[in-house]
């Protein structure tokens, strides 16, 4: 239980034990039909990418300009709604990035960083690197993933933090590209400080971040760059007035309005309910969150196949526009008996209910 101790102490003592972990063997038959059902989709479009990508982009920049100029209360509100929502779709695609081979959308990354990722100030080097271990399969739901919290099994109030935090990741992200990225130049230690602990869309507070090696450390180092001097720009067209400071203040809302929808998304992506030892593949992907149709609101606060996010866990490498098909096909394949239908959730609300109820009992 060592790697419980570690979220225990991570959390201040919010974590309250169990009597064991959650385990379930792996189901054979499940993991099976996963992969046989779903070789012929895993084959990413570039079309769909593409198209789905720049939709998404000229809707969120054009909704956010009318939300800027915007001379009543409601079209801003309006804009800036609509914003929120064409932007998170666009930003969700930093998930794929992490996921398909890097020659499978030619110019995909580059472009995303140029367009959203730098633009909103988390580009993709905050992502990559740190989401591939949330799918390490002896590191999942321990002290060592850095993307999970058993917040299932902490205080009540941790809850309503969780969320209310998002507000100000775009705050945090401005001063940690316009001011810490710079400063860190002059200092090794603040340098190791900033890699280790602000350099990753991570929410375990316990996970350090390993320095970049190779071909990405370049990458990185471009994309830092790039970001930094943006954050920059925008500070000092605000202070000028170059930048209106009430479009400024706009521009920040809409952002904090993308961080707090994919916190919303990130708080029930899973159960939360794993007390910190090692999982089945089985048991992760219970862990995990599948919310199909007939639901439809899901389309809009888990876009871009994250509704299909315990099928994700089960294949990784599948695209997103094919997730949809494969879990048609495991629902035909497998029978009521099978694990597979139980992560499958009616939408939002019960599960957000679900993990309050957990962390209440706890």
């Amino acid at each position: 239980m060592n790697q419980f101790a570690n979220f225990d102490r991570a959390t201040g003592g919010a974590v309250k034990a169990r009597a064991a972990p959650r385990s379930w063997a792996d189901d054979k038959a499940m993991l099976k039909a996963a992969a046989d059902l779903t070789r012929d989709l895993n084959v990413a479009r570039p079309a769909v990418y593409w198209g789905d990508l720049i939709a998404s982009v000229l809707i969120g920049y054009g909704a956010l300009a009318t939300a800027m100029a915007a001379g009543s209360t409601p079209v801003m509100l309006i804009g800036a709604v609509i914003a929120i929502l064409a932007l998170y779709r666009a930003g969700s695609f930093i998930h794929e990035l992490t996921h398909i081979k890097p020659n499978a959308v030619p110019g995909f990354r580059l472009t995303w960083n140029l367009i959203v990722g730098i633009p909103l100030l988390v580009p993709s080097f905050m992502y990559e690197g740190v989401h591939n271990m949330h799918h390490g399969k002896t590191r999942y739901g321990t002290a060592d993933d850095p993307e999970y919290l058993p917040l299932a099994l902490m205080k009540p109030w941790t809850l309503p933090l969780f969320v209310v935090a998002a507000l100000f990741a775009p705050v945090a992200l401005l001063f940690r590209f316009a001011v810490l990225t710079p400063l860190s130049l002059l200092s090794p230690r603040l340098r190791s400080l900033v890699v280790a602990r602000y350099s990753g869309l991570q929410i375990n507070p316990s996970f350090r971040r390993p320095a970049p090696t190779g071909a990405f450390a370049q990458q990185w180092k471009w994309m830092e760059t790039a970001t930094s001097l943006w954050a920059i720009a925008l500070i000092a067209m605000a202070v000028t007035g170059t930048v209106p400071l009430r479009a400024f203040a706009i521009f920040l809302v809409v952002a904090s309005g993308v961080m707090l929808l994919n916190q919303v998304r990130t708080l029930v992506a899973h159960l939360w309910e794993n007390d910190g030892e090692p999982m089945s593949v089985t048991a992760q992907y219970l862990d995990s969150v599948n919310v199909p149709p007939p639901a439809a609101m899901p389309a809009l606060w888990a876009p871009v196949g994250l509704r299909y996010h315990a099928l994700h866990h089960l294949l990784p490498g599948l695209p997103y526009h094919a997730l949809a098909q494969a879990h048609r096909r495991l629902c035909a394949a497998l029978d009521m008996a099978s694990p597979y239908h139980a992560s499958s959730h009616r939408g939002l609300a019960p599960l957000v209910g679900r993990l309050a109820a957990s962390s209440w009992r706890s």
